[in-house]
């Protein structure tokens, strides 16, 4: 049976399952990701709303062992120590001279990870990488900003990672609406 983070979300208001058993964890079983199922996961990220319908993001994938050891130092140890064990990782980059391409970039990303906890699959997004290796190992140009790296896979075992990481593999809660819908004003 497929793990089921909603069993530890609470929503206030009526939604989609999808959107709670979305989730990050750290642990991934070393089952390959078919292309037909990663292509699924880039088509939902292409239809993402866009500013002026620029859409300026870019997913740069490694799933291959040549690919993943490439992308490898591109990741703080932090998450290099779990997200090595990851079969696909992907690179999240945006044409910067499209005036909301970071926003644009987060929703392609949003959409994308729907789709893939539609697909039974878990993401985590990474902030800690390095940037600047990032732009040199993948040949990014100057016009284009890196913004974060994704780990898709299936869920593993969390029995897999360090005590410190075991703790933390649990879905995590939301802030309550009144604490970021504000109305009238900011409060």
């Amino acid at each position: 049976m497929t793990f089921q983070a909603k069993e530890f979300r609470t929503a206030e208001h009526d939604i989609a399952d999808v959107f709670l058993n979305r989730w990050s964890p750290r642990a991934y079983a070393d089952t390959p990701v078919a292309e037909e199922v990663l292509n699924r996961l880039f088509e939902a990220a292409r239809w993402a709303p866009s500013s002026g319908n620029n859409q300026p993001w870019r997913f740069i994938v490694a799933k291959t062992e040549e690919d993943l050891a490439k992308f490898h130092p591109v990741l703080m140890e932090g998450n290099l120590v779990w997200a090595k064990n990851a079969p696909v990782l992907v690179l999240v980059v945006s044409d910067n001279t499209k005036g909301s391409h970071e926003f644009d970039a987060g929703t392609a990303w949003g959409f994308l990870s729907l789709q893939a906890a539609n697909e039974g699959l878990v993401t985590h997004p990474m902030s800690g990488i390095y940037k600047d290796v990032a732009k040199e190992a993948f040949n990014i140009p100057e016009t284009f900003d890196v913004h974060l790296a994704i780990a898709i896979g299936y869920k593993g075992d969390k029995e897999m990672l360090s005590p410190e990481l075991q703790q933390r593999e649990t879905p995590s809660g939301r802030r309550p609406l009144e604490e970021i819908v504000f109305e009238g004003s900011f409060k």
